[in-house]
Order: C-alpha cells, then structure tokens, then sequence
C-alpha cells in the first residue's frame, strides 16, 4: 500500500497524540465456524502485532475442532454470532436471522444454546456478546438479552442506547464492499472512514471504533489493509487496540 494513502490516519493520529489522547479500536472478525488457513492467517497477524481479535463464532455449525485450535490464543475472545446464521425473513426484503418472523420464545431459546454451548467449548475465551447475522436484530429481541444471559450486543453503526437497554460495542468500518465487487474496499475510502470515526471521537464521545473482518472471503487487497493498517497503529501513538473484555468492563 502507498505511504500517500495513509497520510490522513498518520496526521489524525498525531493530532491525537500531541493532545495527550488516545482513540480506542477493536478488530470484530465474523462467521468462524472451522479452522481453515484463512482464519490461521488472520490469527498469525494478530499475533506479529498484538492486535486483540474479537472472533463471532456461528454455534449450530461449529464444534471441539474450533475450541481446541483456538485454546491458548490469548488474543482471541469469542462471541456469540446468532444461532445459525439463517435468514427467516420474507423473499424481497433484507436477511436476518434475529427478525420479528418467528415466535420470541423459539429465536430466544436459540440464542440460549448457542451461548451455552459456546460457553461450554470455550470458558473464559467466550465473552457473552451477541453479534447478530447481517447486523439485525428485532427491538423485541433485544430488549430480552440481558434475560438471556448476554452482557453486550454488537452490530454495524453508532451505538444508539436507550436507558436501561443493553449496552451496544459496535463496528463501524467493514473491510469489505458487499454490494460492488464483493472484495475489499478501496484502501482510501477505508482510511477516509477510520479518519472520520477518529474526528467524532476527538469531538464528541469515546465509543471505541470497530473495524469489521471476514476473514472466509477477504481477498489479498483485505490482507494487505489489515496489515498496513496494524503496523502503522501499533508503532505509532494516538491509538491502542483494545480486546472484547476491556471494552466489556
């Protein structure tokens, strides 16, 4: 990646720094159910840079292959992604798992075994936070979390609390582009939204900034940000990577 292209972070970075501040990130990486090479290589780049990785594990798909291979990584924390990541909604309208389509009780029920399984595979790596599929997730489901035993949910965009809801830690930079070529986004537009999470921040609140991965299909641009992107940070000050648990307490 050009140096020219990480000018602004490095500025707004500085601008940080020389302030005495220090913005708050955290790395969500969703949809682990095995461990494949692609998942290897994002926990090998955690690891050379010491960059925490919350991983949201789907709990109907995985088993003891995953929990074993992940056991002893101390930069990995897992949370709860749904249930099975299965869409329920109607044809023509966006996918989700957590919508009003089912009966309260049976998508409750679900997202209570997954959490118990998980808990059961993984002890303290889990951290009871519920990442919905596709980012959605019904209001009436939400306001029954805490019932259910989860301490946070997280999602895609500004946390929007109300008083006495579940505290939301959520993303707010996807790597990759969805709706265009399906492959990383280009590195400049991914710094320009960094860049302006980070002047909201200085500004007006200090909820940590998400950067969401997937790692099954990033493509070598998606590797090649990820790294510039964790070099850069993690020599650098004006910024710390924080893991799940911290952002938790």
């Amino acid at each position: 990646m050009k140096q020219t292209i990480l000018a602004p972070l490095l500025a707004e970075m500085e601008r940080w720094a020389h302030n005495g501040r220090v913005a708050r990130f955290w790395l969500r990486d969703d949809d682990a159910v095995d461990p494949t090479p692609a998942l290897d290589r994002l926990i090998n780049l955690s690891d050379r840079y010491r960059v925490p990785v919350a991983l949201a594990v789907i709990p109907e798909s995985t088993g003891q292959e995953l929990a074993l291979h992940l056991s002893g990584k101390n930069l990995v924390t897992v949370a709860v992604h749904g249930w099975s990541h299965e869409s329920h909604a109607a044809p023509g309208r966006k996918k989700q798992e957590l919508g009003p389509e089912r009966p309260l009780a049976t998508v409750l029920r679900q997202l209570e075994t997954g959490l118990s399984k998980l808990e059961t595979l993984y002890g303290r790596q889990l951290s009871p936070v519920l990442v919905p599929p596709w980012n959605r997730i019904d209001q009436d489901i939400r306001v029954e979390l805490r019932k259910s035993g989860f301490r946070a949910l997280s999602v895609f965009g500004t946390a929007k609390t109300e008083p006495g809801e579940i505290p939301c830690i959520n993303t707010h930079v996807d790597l990759m582009d969805w709706h265009g070529t399906r492959g990383c986004r280009p590195h400049g537009d991914l710094v320009a939204d960094i860049v302006t999470q980070m002047k909201q921040r200085f500004d007006n609140d200090d909820e940590p900034i998400g950067i969401l991965a997937h790692h099954l299909v990033h493509d070598d641009a998606a590797w090649a940000f990820l790294n510039a992107l964790f070099e850069i940070t993690t020599t650098k000050p004006g910024i710390a990577w924080k893991n799940l648990p911290d952002l938790l307490s």
